[in-house]
């Protein structure tokens, strides 16, 4: 691998709105990443204080009972008053008791509280309990006083002192504080670790991303905006390998588009100018149909077909190369006259029998004159396809029947012609390249389609063999307003 291929070139920064810092990915993660590693730490400040409040006790226990020990292979009335104070001053409390044998000593004191605020058994204190009372230390603590109590070694006695709490909370509040700021240490220090990664492994990626679409958009055209993946196996690596195949995909059907949307404009100022040579040439073929020479008689049918169709065709692409037909204006129509309209182009020659099927009363939801179109189309393949077989003696039929299922019209447009041949049927629909015959274009049934479909219909070839060819339009009515449907069951109610 290359090193271009390796570190792509980076997309060119579009010159369109950016993300402001403060409401960007990368300031949302750093402070979302602080937040959750602080609700972390508080799940283990909170056991961590009340660990320290139950280890400062248990040390203060363990030291009055080393004094214990020493008075009671001595003699405690020795100690001077002085003494006294200093052995509870030194470990911070205002008697020491010991329990032996059930016989209960005071060892050492000094000014014997009124009251005992709290009893703390040291043998006794579940993770809860330590919890609660560290709490309790830290909000309501500093003025009571506490009597603490429980074994300190393994010969059996118990011993007790009491104390204040004073320097326990100052204590706590120490160590609180001091947990406090190296968990914010850790907290930024983790958001600064994750951010940097998640910044390298996925914000920056999707930076990379955003910039690259808003320079393509900006210039689909050029090449240089298509985005280069990196090879990554994971989702982003994914997701720009797509977004690359796409803005490919997107930049080839933009310049076919504009070479056809070129095309297309050529064609519709040739077909404008011929159409009006056509017509020029068609009048002049009239005048020639009225001589009398017969060798003028004998080619001026053939001439009047050639330019009817040339007419016909230069009609068809100028239809077809419109940006967009117009929406359709529907409103019921009787079908029936409708069709009867259609018997002069399916009976422009005498061996075409037109049948009108359609019932008198029956109506469609439908724009009149996108339905004539569409029906014209129709009918005008059918007429040519009969007119191309030379045999005389087969049966050239056109019929044109409807039916009605609930709301929905169905339009049936069938003849007797020899069928259409399979590069047809492949490319029905298809402009320029589904014609039934040579020389056409195929605009017939894509225009038609195209107005089908703008009435929410369906344009679709039933059957096709030799001597039966049959096309079917559905059409379905347009559902009624609420109020007008509500109305209209209260009349019929």
């Amino acid at each position: 691998m290359t090193e271009k291929e390796q570190h792509p070139p980076e997309t060119p920064e579009p010159a369109g709105p950016t993300v402001a810092l403060a409401r960007g990915l990368s300031t949302k993660l750093l402070l979302l990443t602080v937040i959750f590693v602080l609700l972390a730490e508080t799940f283990i400040f909170l056991p961590s204080v009340a660990s320290y409040r139950i280890s400062w006790l248990r040390d203060r226990l363990a030291t009055a009972a080393a004094v214990s020990i020493v008075l009671v292979q001595g003699d405690p009335g020795a100690l001077s008053r002085e003494a006294q104070d200093e052995v509870l001053m030194a470990i911070g409390a205002k008697a020491i008791a010991v329990t032996d044998g059930g016989v209960s000593r005071l060892l050492v004191v000094a000014d014997m509280p009124p009251q005992v605020d709290k009893h703390i058994d040291m043998a006794n204190v579940g993770m809860f309990g330590e919890i609660i009372g560290a709490l309790d230390t830290l909000l309501y603590g500093g003025g009571r006083m506490l009597r603490v109590y429980g074994p300190a070694g393994e010969d059996g006695r118990e011993f007790e002192l009491i104390m204040s709490d004073k320097g326990l909370r100052a204590a706590m509040l120490t160590y609180a504080r001091n947990v406090a700021f190296l968990s914010l240490l850790i907290s930024v220090f983790a958001a600064m670790l994750v951010y940097a990664a998640m910044d390298r492994v996925m914000v920056r990626p999707m930076r990379r991303l955003t910039r690259s679409m808003l320079a393509f958009s900006q210039a689909p055209e050029d090449p240089t905006r298509i985005i280069s993946p990196i090879e990554r196996a994971d989702e982003i690596g994914f997701a720009e390998r797509e977004l690359s195949r796409m803005q490919e995909r997107l930049q080839k059907m933009l310049a076919e588009r504009r070479h056809l949307a070129d095309l297309g404009l050529a064609v519709s100022k040739i077909n404008h100018d011929m159409r009006n040579m056509l017509a020029s040439a068609q009048l002049i073929s009239d005048r020639l149909a009225m001589s009398k020479d017969p060798t003028v008689q004998s080619f001026a049918p053939r001439l009047l077909r050639a330019l009817d169709r040339a007419v016909s065709y230069s009609e068809g692409v100028l239809a077809y190369g419109r940006t967009q037909e117009a929406p359709p204006a529907r409103r019921l129509v009787r079908l029936n006259p409708l069709v009867e309209d259609l018997r002069d182009i399916a009976g422009a020659d005498s061996t075409i029998d037109f049948v009108n099927a359609v019932p008198p009363e029956f109506e469609i939801d439908a724009d009149p004159d996108q339905l004539f179109r569409v029906l014209t189309n129709l009918t005008r393949n059918a007429v040519q396809a009969m007119l191309a077989e030379p045999d005389k003696v087969t049966v050239r039929r056109f019929t044109v029947s409807a039916e009605r299922q609930g709301s929905v019209c169905r339009i049936v447009v069938s003849d007797t012609g020899p069928g259409l041949p399979a590069r047809a049927r492949e490319n029905l629909f298809s402009a320029f390249r589904g014609a039934a015959r040579q020389g056409g274009t195929g605009l017939g049934l894509a225009i038609a389609q195209e107005l089908v479909r703008a009435h929410g219909g369906t344009l679709e070839l039933v059957a096709s063999d030799s001597g039966n060819t049959t096309f079917a339009v559905t059409i379905a009515d347009r559902p009624l307003p609420f109020g007008r449907a509500s109305d209209g069951l209260r009349q019929h109610g």
